[in-house]
This record gives structure tokens, sequence and C-alpha cells, in this order.
């Protein structure tokens, strides 16, 4: 795909939006992912079969996106998702966040809630930092991080090592949402594999106890992992969206 971009507040955004009907789907992807990936592209083909409007962008320091990944945090993705649905769409919006974009469309909730005609959760990763980084490094990766402000860890997403800093972990602690309740009126539908090595299945669970909507559902598949990119799994996440469009 040739993206096109926007200004952003942390630099130039690549962006691709699919005009049709509403309401506009929204992609929100992973921690140092970008929107090339099997279910942002299942998503653009579904919505272009559909005539449903569909957005997705890379955040800044992710993708084409301008911008350097170690240099960022959980607050300029949140503010670079912010910018994009409020420059680039109106009307009512179905963010589906993937890992750490569940996190972003938690922190967006304030400010969609009117717009927001349900939210689509795949493994998604609220707090991760926190929650599930953090506790698994060792006393020694922890003083690497606070006396030298990073450390490089090894990825099996990528062949590179992905930079873990303190300015993500402190801006994270500062963006918690797990901690009390959220408030949301819209539906909520949850994708979550049982054997996901990244976000147990029971943080998922979190998630659903914190969120306010009377009109959740859960579907939990025993075998899932953390990509959930199967075509078993695709099929899952457009019959969600169907029923929720």
């Amino acid at each position: 795909m040739s993206p096109n971009y926007i200004d952003g507040p942390n630099g130039k955004l690549a962006i691709e939006k699919i005009d049709g009907t509403g309401p506009t789907v929204i992609w929100l992807g992973g921690f140092r992912s970008d929107m090339t990936g099997t279910k942002a592209g299942y998503l653009a083909d579904w919505a272009k079969a559909r005539g449903q409007a569909f957005l997705r962008f890379d955040y800044s320091g992710h993708g084409a996106s301008a911008g350097e990944f170690e240099k960022g945090c959980i607050s300029d993705w949140a503010a670079d998702a912010r910018h994009a649905i409020e420059t680039l769409t109106e009307g009512p919006v179905i963010p589906v966040g993937s890992s750490m974009g569940g996190w972003v469309s938690c922190l967006l909730i304030p400010h969609l809630k009117a717009r927001l005609a349900g939210l689509v959760f795949i493994a998604p990763a609220p707090d991760f930092t926190s929650e599930l980084m953090w506790p698994s490094f060792s006393e020694e990766v922890q003083k690497t991080i606070l006396e030298q402000g990073f450390i490089d860890e090894p990825s099996e997403y990528d062949e590179a090592p992905t930079r873990i800093t303190q300015k993500l972990i402190e801006d994270g602690a500062q963006n918690k949402v797990l901690n009390r309740p959220i408030d949301v009126e819209a539906p909520v539908r949850v994708l979550q594999g049982m054997a996901d090595p990244d976000v147990p299945w029971e943080h998922a669970i979190r998630l659903v106890e914190t969120l306010t909507s009377s009109d959740i559902q859960i579907l939990m598949t025993k075998s899932g992992d953390h990509r959930l990119s199967s075509p078993e799994d695709l099929a899952r996440l457009g019959a969600v969206l169907d029923e929720l469009t």
C-alpha cells in the first residue's frame, strides 16, 4: 500500500482512509507494529468489500510515520491516535485495538464517548508496561534501565531488538487504566487466545471487569496466540464487526 500523510502532534503520520458508510472502523495497532500487518490488511479488504468507512495509520516512530520509536511513549501514541481520528473521521466510530492498541482505545474512550458505536479488543494489553513488562524483568535489567535509561531486548517479532526506555516505563505508569472503572456504554467485544505468551488471558478478564458496559462478550480460543491472525481468527474478527456495524 502507498500511504497518505497528515501532520500529527509528533510528526507526519502515515494513514490510509477508506470512504464508506458509518460507523468508521479504526485500526489501532500494537507496540512496534505497523498498519501493513495481517489483521489491518484483512480489515481494509473487509471494509472495501462492504463499503464500510475505515481508517488505519501508523503511530509516530512506527511503520511509515515520522519519528524515532525509541523516543516515543504511550502518551505520544495515544495523542497520535486521537489526532488522526478527530482530523479524519466524523460521526460514530468503532476502534479496533490490538495489544497495545487496546490500551490506546481505553485512553481514547473519554474523548470519543458520545461517538462510540462499539469497541473491539484483540489480545488487549492495557497497562502492559507496569503490569506485564516491568515485573518480567530481572533486577539486573530493571537496574540497567534506571541507570542507563534504556535496554535493548530481543524481539520474537523482529530481527532487531526492541529498545525499552525508562521514559516508556514511567509514562506508562502515568497512563494506567486498570486501577479504576472505565466508563463506557457502547457494546464491547474481546478476542483473546488462551495460548497467548505475551498477554495472559487473565489480563483480558481484568479489562472486562474494569469496563462498565453491560454489553460485553469475550471470544476466547484455547489455542489462540498473541497475533490471532489465522484464517479462523480473522473470520471471527470479521463476524464481530459484521454484527457491530
